[in-house]
């Protein structure tokens, strides 16, 4: 399985989200620190969930990390995370 795919499966499963997009931006970074032949390493993911209602910016992060921690302990080298309540506006 691509990691941009387990990544969105584990954010569906724990958010429930209302939209959910995850990319591979791994072909962006090669050559730079971090990046791998084959690349799976950089990724952008834009969610909207009732969860994040009421939570700060950082309180989002902090709850979507703790998801991918093993994820991003192993291969994933960056991600870069667009989360919003509904009703908050397209990221």
């Amino acid at each position: 399985m691509r990691t941009v795919d387990l990544i969105t499966q584990k954010l569906t499963a724990a958010f429930a989200p209302q939209s959910l997009k995850g990319l591979d931006e791994s072909h962006q970074h090669e050559g730079h620190a971090g990046a791998r032949p084959g690349g799976q390493t950089h990724f952008r993911v834009y969610i909207v969930s009732e969860a994040f209602k009421g939570k700060t910016r950082i309180e989002r992060h902090r709850l979507i990390n703790g998801i991918l921690s093993d994820d991003l302990a192993g291969g994933v080298h960056a991600l870069a995370i667009h989360a919003a309540a509904p009703g908050e506006g397209q990221n």
